[in-house]
This record gives C-alpha cells, sequence and structure tokens, in this order.
C-alpha cells in the first residue's frame, strides 16, 4: 500500500474534486463515505483560528455529528433547504503543505455559488484537508473550510459546505 505522503498531486486533486460534487449533487451517501471514523469536520466563526473548543464555530462536527447531520439532511424536512440549494463549487491553487506520515495536508481554494428562490448567494474560502489512505482508498480524516467573510453574519448555511 502505498503512504498518503507520497500520492501524485492529480489523485489529491481528483479526490477534492469528487468531494466538491458529491456535496454540490447533494449525494449525501457518496459524500458521507468519504470520511474516516475518527473525522472532524470545522467551520470556524469569527476568525479562522479560533479555538473551537472555547469559542463559537459555524460548524465543528465529530464523526458522530457528521452523520446525524447528513440524516437530517436526508429527511426532506430541513425546512431550509426545501427546495435544494442549487450549488457548484470551483475548487483552485492545491497545495500539499505536509505530508508527514500517514496522512497529508492538503489545502485550496473555493468559489461556491449557492442559488436559491431568495437570490444568489456566494461563498469563499480556503479549505483545509487531512487525506489518509484507509483500505487502499483515500478518506478525510478533517475537514476545515475557513469562510472570507466568517467574521461577518452569515446567512443560513443548511448546506454542506
Amino acid at each position: 500500500m502505498t503512504a498518503a505522503t507520497e500520492l501524485d498531486i492529480r489523485v489529491l486533486e481528483q479526490f477534492l474534486y469528487r468531494e466538491a460534487r458529491l456535496a454540490d449533487e447533494h449525494d449525501y451517501d457518496g459524500w458521507e463515505s468519504l470520511w474516516t471514523d475518527d473525522a472532524l469536520y470545522w467551520v470556524p466563526a469569527g476568525a479562522d483560528d479560533t479555538d473551537p473548543m472555547t469559542q463559537m464555530s459555524v460548524v465543528h462536527d465529530n464523526r458522530n455529528r457528521i452523520s446525524t447531520r447528513i440524516k437530517q439532511l436526508k429527511t426532506g424536512r430541513r425546512h431550509s433547504q426545501t427546495p435544494r440549494s442549487r450549488l457548484r463549487r470551483v475548487v483552485s491553487n492545491v497545495e500539499v503543505l505536509d505530508g508527514e506520515g500517514p496522512e497529508v495536508t492538503v489545502e485550496a481554494n473555493f468559489v461556491l455559488v449557492e442559488s436559491r428562490e431568495r437570490g444568489t448567494q456566494l461563498w469563499a474560502g480556503r479549505y483545509t484537508y487531512r487525506l489518509r489512505l484507509v483500505d487502499g482508498a483515500l478518506r478525510m480524516a478533517y475537514k476545515k473550510v475557513a469562510l472570507v467573510d466568517n467574521a461577518r453574519v452569515l446567512p443560513t448555511l443548511a448546506f454542506l459546505i
């Protein structure tokens, strides 16, 4: 088995693009399958590097909470997502930052367009991933979404960012 740190940048990019497509298309089962059992999904509020244990976050989910969030989205009773937002994101500037051990840290910029009956909302920021090979497949052990405007009041964020 190849160590995660030895993966080609193109393989890592393809993983990020697939994760974005699954989220955009509301493929909740596919998106959830990309996570490790010990995963952490974090969207900081107020600043990019606050302490999520002492400061409020937009999202700070462990693996169980990720699963609960997905179950809620799949019920169709998430009224903020009825009808579902139409989403498309562009992921760019992919960089490998750290390749120590079994995980690789990858960052990328993103721009996301959300279309709803209230209009179009633009979201932008920087993703930080820790990716790990699990049974020969890449999985997300960590995803941080640092929104450009996370220090401002945000409109409803009821989809997978």
